[in-house]
């Protein structure tokens, strides 16, 4: 995980503001929705897509991974992917 250096109090409502220089970044606009999550200690953040449905099977899966772009892949995408990419680099 990368430290920005950002330190923020929560206010007396339990809220905290993000930097413009992060919301830029990260493309979060105003209004956007967030997901929170807990992993042990830390609360981790990000931007909340409607589903996260598989880009090659469109199965909707906990198991499902975002990809560079804000694409989701699920187990069964990334063994159709990697038989693709394999098959067809080794047949050039």
């Amino acid at each position: 995980m990368k430290n920005t250096g950002i330190v923020r109090k929560i206010d007396e409502l339990g809220r905290i503001v993000l930097p413009m220089e992060l919301r830029k970044s990260l493309d979060i606009q105003e209004r956007d929705p967030l997901e929170i999550f807990v992993d042990e200690e830390r609360i981790v953040m990000q931007k909340y897509r409607e589903d996260k449905r598989c880009f090659i099977t469109g199965e909707v899966d906990e198991g499902n991974v975002q990809l560079p772009g804000g694409y989701y892949i699920s187990p069964k995408g990334k063994e159709i992917l990697r038989e693709y990419l394999f098959s067809t680099g080794s047949q050039k």
